[in-house]
């Protein structure tokens, strides 16, 4: 190779890898430790409320006065739909003491959307 094309060929080697870093981190083909952890968490997150929303359903439907809970937990706004259901203990998990607030608005929208199917 010619001493001429040597500076000219590392420059657009230099250009073309900081271009394919780019084009590789911004399409998401390489992870960074934190972004993975991040998306970790958020998966575990999703999972546990999955199968927690259930039990908070159920611990619903056990109650003897759901019916008329029902119609006032039907005549709550919605941001205020959550903290009814906390209060009822609901979302309080068995051996638990404290309800576990992240379910709670969740909870409630399960139990509306059953409450309109059953209709």
């Amino acid at each position: 190779m010619k001493k001429e094309w040597i500076q000219p060929f590392a420059g657009g080697m230099a250009v073309g890898a900081i271009v394919l870093l780019i084009i590789i981190f911004s399409a998401g083909w390489v992870v960074t430790q934190s972004s993975a952890r991040e998306q970790t968490e958020k998966m575990a997150e999703k999972t546990v409320l999955e199968k927690l929303v259930p039990i908070c359903v159920a611990q619903f439907q056990q109650d003897p006065n759901k019916d008329q809970k029902l119609k006032e937990l039907q005549a709550k706004s919605s941001y205020e739909r959550g903290e009814y259901v906390e209060k009822q203990g609901w979302a309080t998990m068995p051996a638990s003491k404290e309800p576990e607030k992240k379910i709670c608005d969740q909870c409630a929208e399960r139990i509306l959307e059953l409450a309109s199917k059953g209709k």
